[in-house]
């Protein structure tokens, strides 16, 4: 897929996960104990042999380019194409108005037209799976479509705001969707995933910015659906969409089954993330740990079940974590109970303080408090 450039764009609502992303994008969330949310579609690309990638930012980007770097991690740091990363236009003027990935689109269409490329794949962030899209593309190519659509049929929708459906198919030609649903009775979950020629996502752009349209799905898409030849391609394997706190503390939790651990790190390809040296996990001999993904740098002197802990957390003696996520540096002092709480990077919980939430609305302590 040398022929295929990605863009990444970061247009995800931020506020859903409340003081998780008080100073970070959502694409930048910490996930499964030593990830952030946007490898996982920077690695599909990546293992699909994609190696121009551009991402397109929106605000509080300083953690993601902290993160990304100059690319290398994911093999990305070339003489030619490589990783890209995109300031929006409005950082000089924050009270300018966003609109949407329409703008950044269009505010970055040099880099998309001088791109040496033919195809062009257009990405969300928030949506965590393992595909590798050159199978897509291969589909696309062979049912000669204009744009390619991954999509997934899921079950329990009723979990599911803000998403788009598709909801009328012939065989695979999509024929009619619904955009940003909270109520839609189809099943058939947009992945924001598009493959397509670069000159049609040209067109596109210059055409919808030039009518006032911001909105790439349904003023790009869905009104160009009856002339544009629209084909959706289904996605079978393991799908997490992140828009809610709730639905960032069950799908992290999922991680603990095993078989949708492996699914999603190891196949079809591996998961890429900024590489940090440290020494393995030490757990004394009073420590007890059940069902756990414990990432490397973490002292466990007390108990852990159920739970998720990221790199350098420190587990005193006489503490006990049920359920739980805990980040990267944060410290849970002697006879401290967590049970169903998110705590974000370097908290502190102090001894003897008891904190209990819902496995439904669990617990979330901001970044660097102490408790």
């Amino acid at each position: 897929m040398k022929d295929v450039m990605g863009i990444i764009s970061l247009n995800e609502n931020s506020d859903v996960l409340n003081n998780i992303t008080n100073h970070r994008p959502l694409a930048s969330v910490p996930f499964g104990g030593r990830y952030r949310i946007i490898d996982f579609v920077l690695s599909n690309m990546v293992n699909s042999g994609i190696q121009n990638v551009g991402v397109l930012t929106r605000y509080k980007h300083r953690s993601l380019i902290d993160h990304l770097r100059s690319g290398k991690d994911w093999d990305l740091d070339r003489k030619r194409d490589g990783l890209f990363i995109f300031p929006p236009e409005n950082i000089n003027n924050p009270a300018e108005l966003y609109n949407g990935v329409m703008q950044n689109l269009y505010n970055n269409i040099d880099y998309i037209y001088k791109s040496r490329q033919k195809y062009v794949l257009v990405s969300g962030s928030d949506i965590i799976y393992n595909l590798n899209y050159r199978q897509v593309f291969d589909f696309h190519k062979q049912m000669k479509a204009d744009i390619t659509m991954i999509y997934k049929e899921i079950n329990n929708i009723n979990k599911l705001h803000s998403c788009s459906f598709i909801t009328k198919m012939k065989n695979t030609r999509i024929l009619d969707m619904e955009v940003n649903s909270c109520c839609s009775k189809s099943s058939k979950m947009c992945l924001e995933a598009y493959i397509m020629d670069k000159s049609l996502l040209i067109d596109i752009v210059n055409s919808c910015v030039s009518r006032g349209y911001i909105d790439f799905i349904k003023d790009g898409i869905v009104k160009n659906i009856s002339i544009l030849n629209v084909i959706g391609y289904q996605h079978t394997g393991y799908v997490a969409k992140i828009n809610s706190i709730e639905s960032y503390y069950q799908h992290s939790m999922d991680l603990l089954k095993t078989d949708i651990w492996k699914e999603l790190f190891f196949k079809p390809g591996l998961v890429y993330t900024k590489v940090k040296d440290g020494a393995a996990t030490k757990y004394t001999k009073d420590s007890v740990v059940r069902n756990s993904l414990i990432a490397n740098g973490c002292i466990i002197e007390g108990t852990v079940k159920n739970s998720i802990l990221f790199r350098g957390v420190r587990v005193d003696r006489g503490a006990c974590i049920k359920n739980s996520i805990v980040m990267q540096k944060s410290v849970i002092e002697k006879n401290a109970v967590l049970e169903n709480v998110i705590t974000d990077k370097e908290v502190c919980i102090t001894a003897g303080k008891i904190l209990r939430g819902d496995k439904n609305y669990p617990l979330v302590i901001e970044k660097k408090k102490v408790i």
